[in-house]
């Protein structure tokens, strides 16, 4: 214990950041728990022992604190007032309480080793109750740091000043691969208190480091003329972020992908090539699950259960696997963004569906409007009715030139709207015949019955069958000796 403990603290403070106050406390309440120990003799329950810090010398002391008595009871709290008058003067008077200093030579090396572990101990302590609070308020927050080495699969991020961060295996991007020493960008998502382990955990997984990478990068963001709705990710693959301007003459869409690309092609580097789709955000859901699936096309969009945030998205035959998206990652992350559930329709089923509605609705004779059909206008189907075109079943036996000569459209126009024709048609038709089919249910049964008889049970026979079985056989038997002699003739003449 001499004066080099000072400059050991001022060290200590300098180096972690500490207060002063706080460690020579720390190192106070070492000693004195080491000092219970190795000083039983004159207190054994420790409790008047005190430790000061003697701030001139820059150095501990360590009293014993008894009661001056007449007649001494307990040696090891209490002080004759002859011994107390020796040691403090002759003012001393019973009752008074007298500090006596133990010589700090006798403090072995099993005390001074107990007293450096419940320091170590109580820094250690400080040190992490101060990186919690420092960073507490900072989840979210993006950092620089280095990759400092592996620990069974999770990474350790040097943050500098002494201190480390985690970053577990499954907050790692899929596919990118990091070395000893390389710099990187990671954001906070916890900080704890627990003793054991890294205090601060980071991510490169989560979709907070897309938008802190987005408000880096995009100025408009940072002075909130741009804002992030909502952003999601599959780390390593595609993400999509939904922003919107404060301000009608800002494009928050083209403030984000920057002149030819240039900043959204700085943080796809960042990702290591991840893909992202910056999507403009609506306070209309049917607009803003349009506009999540991009980049495929949407034809429309239907709200089935505004309740349960449902809804069907109708496409394209050719856009549908665009829609989807590989192993249906594109309609995921739409759905994650908007916060819906997309149901993806192709538009060919939903015509078809649209077709054999229109087919029942004929089969059982109602009518069916040539303006129900895909394409055909009010003023479209006039001029059929004034062509002699009235129903579907009549337009669907016109030929496409007619078509396009009655209408004024062009090729594939009337292909479509032929084609819906027919199809309607053929729905009829086939609503027709399972219906016919359903109302006669004895002949199905007799048919197949009478087939089976007929199988099983041989042809009678008519009158006089027997008879001519036999003639007949005699009949070949005698062409067959016929032809017999003939061929022996004939050998006989060669």
């Amino acid at each position: 214990m001499t004066s080099s403990i000072g400059q050991s603290i001022e060290a200590l403070c300098t180096e972690q950041g500490l207060d002063r106050d706080m460690v020579i406390e720390a190192m106070k309440d070492a000693v004195k728990a080491a000092a219970r120990k190795q000083f039983k003799a004159q207190d054994k329950t420790g409790d008047s022992i005190q430790v000061e810090w003697n701030n001139e010398e820059g150095m501990i002391e360590i009293a014993v604190q008894k009661t001056v008595v007449e007649e001494v009871e307990d040696p090891s709290s209490e002080l004759s007032l002859e011994e107390a008058q020796e040691l403090a003067g002759d003012e001393v008077e019973t009752g008074d309480m007298l500090l006596i200093p133990l010589p700090q030579e006798e403090m072995g090396r099993i005390a001074a080793q107990t007293a450096k572990q419940i320091l170590v101990q109580k820094v250690r302590e400080a040190i992490r109750e101060k990186v919690y609070e420092e960073y507490i308020d900072r989840k979210g927050e993006l950092i620089n740091g280095t990759v400092k080495r592996f620990e069974r699969g999770d990474m350790i991020i040097d943050l500098g000043n002494n201190l480390e961060a985690i970053l577990p295996k499954r907050e790692q991007s899929r596919g990118e691969i990091w070395n000893q020493g390389e710099r990187t960008r990671v954001v906070i998502v916890d900080v704890s208190k627990d003793q054991k382990g890294q205090q601060i955990k980071v991510s490169r997984a989560s979709s907070e480091l897309v938008k802190r990478l987005f408000e880096m990068e995009v100025p408009e963001i940072y002075d909130d003329t741009v804002v992030i709705k909502s952003a999601v990710r599959e780390p390593g693959d595609r993400a999509k972020i939904a922003v919107t301007s404060n301000e009608k003459d800002v494009d928050p869409v083209g403030a984000c992908v920057g002149m030819k690309g240039s900043r959204v092609q700085a943080i796809i580097k960042e990702l290591r090539g991840e893909k992202i789709d910056i999507i403009e955000w609506s306070d209309e859901p049917s607009v803003f699950a349009a506009n999540a699936l991009s980049p495929a096309k949407v034809s429309q969009v239907r709200i089935t259960d505004i309740n349960k945030r449902k809804m069907e998205v109708i496409v394209g035959e050719d856009q549908l696997s665009l829609a989807i998206g590989k192993k249906g990652q594109n309609v995921r992350l739409a759905t994650r963004l908007v916060g819906w559930d997309i149901d993806i329709v192709s538009e060919d089923v939903l015509k078809k569906e649209i077709a054999l509605q229109m087919g029942k609705m004929m089969a059982s004779g109602e009518a069916v409007p040539l303006t129900a059909l895909e394409g055909v206008s009010t003023n479209q189907a006039e001029t059929l009715a004034e062509k002699g075109i009235s129903d579907v079943e009549g337009l669907a036996a016109t030929s496409i030139d007619d078509l396009v000569e009655f209408l004024d459209v062009s090729l594939d126009e009337a292909e479509q709207i032929l084609s819906s024709a027919k199809t309607i048609v053929e729905a009829r038709n086939a609503e027709s015949k399972s219906a016919e089919t359903s109302e006669d249910p004895v002949a199905e049964e007799i048919l197949p019955a009478d087939a089976e008889a007929a199988e099983a049970e041989p042809a009678a026979p008519e009158e006089g069958a027997e008879d001519s079985e036999p003639e007949a056989a005699e009949t070949v038997a005698e062409e067959t000796k016929a032809e017999d002699g003939e061929t022996e003739e004939v050998s006989e003449e060669k």
